[in-house]
């Protein structure tokens, strides 16, 4: 691992790219950057998550998955209708209503009532256009991205807690290389998080590294006795 004031450099297979980021969440994770009730969780939690998923996993394809996870990340943030639940054509209704109200107070002579009516109304139909608009965006962005960002940029992901970008270099040895940099955007917990990387172990036990072998299913789909247990010389005995 390369580290720099950019952050934390891996270069290497699709294996040392996914250990590389499962060490770098173990050492968020260590740091209580994952725990609301936490100092730093308290304020990161939530994008602990993001990264958490977005952050490339042993079964996934750089150009397939992280692909699809970096074009979501990247999607435009909801609008003031979007996050109010409202649909343009309900702001658009709303916005007729509340013209109607100030044509309604100018009647009875109240002006003042008429004036925030009217602008209420004003309010409604740039909320319906803006949702419209986003969601307008949206049905492009993904193909766009996928189809022309990340064949000029690598994939990459932001937030307040990290900033990471992955790419294939090219092959080296008959396997693909990658080059993957991650970054903690809190210099506090930074600092923190370089301690607890330097002091994790080179061998680590990881479920997607070693599995048992299931000999039971084997014995009983094939019919065969699964082979002996190797003795174990602790328990041999002479003659």
């Amino acid at each position: 691992m390369e580290e720099s004031i950019s952050g934390f450099k891996i270069r290497g297979e699709w294996s040392d790219v996914v250990e590389h980021g499962e060490r770098v969440t173990a050492a968020l994770r260590d740091e209580g950057a994952h725990d609301p009730d936490a100092d730093a969780g308290a304020k990161y939690a939530p994008d602990f998550e993001e990264w958490d998923e977005w952050r490339p996993k042993s079964h996934e394809r750089l150009d397939r998955d992280v692909s699809e996870k970096t074009a979501e990340q990247a999607h435009l943030d909801e609008g003031k209708g979007e996050r109010a639940g409202k649909r343009p054509d309900e702001d658009i209704k709303t916005a007729g209503q509340k013209l109607s109200e100030s044509y309604e107070a100018l009647d009875n002579d109240d002006a003042n009532e008429a004036v925030d009516s009217w602008k209420e109304s004003i309010d409604y139909v740039a909320r319906a256009a803006d949702s419209a608009g986003r969601k307008a965006i949206r049905r492009v962005e993904d193909t766009v991205y996928q189809r022309v960002m990340t064949q000029l940029a690598p994939y990459y992901f932001d937030n307040e807690l990290v900033s990471a970008n992955v790419q294939q270099s090219g092959r080296g040895n008959g396997a693909d290389e990658f080059v993957f940099e991650v970054n903690v955007n809190d210099d506090d917990l930074k600092d923190r998080v370089s301690e607890t990387l330097a002091t994790l172990d080179d061998e680590v036990d990881r479920w997607h590294v070693e599995t048992e072998k299931d000999t039971e299913a084997a014995e009983a789909i094939e019919g065969v006795e699964p082979p002996p247990e190797p003795e174990d010389p602790s328990k041999s005995t002479t003659t």
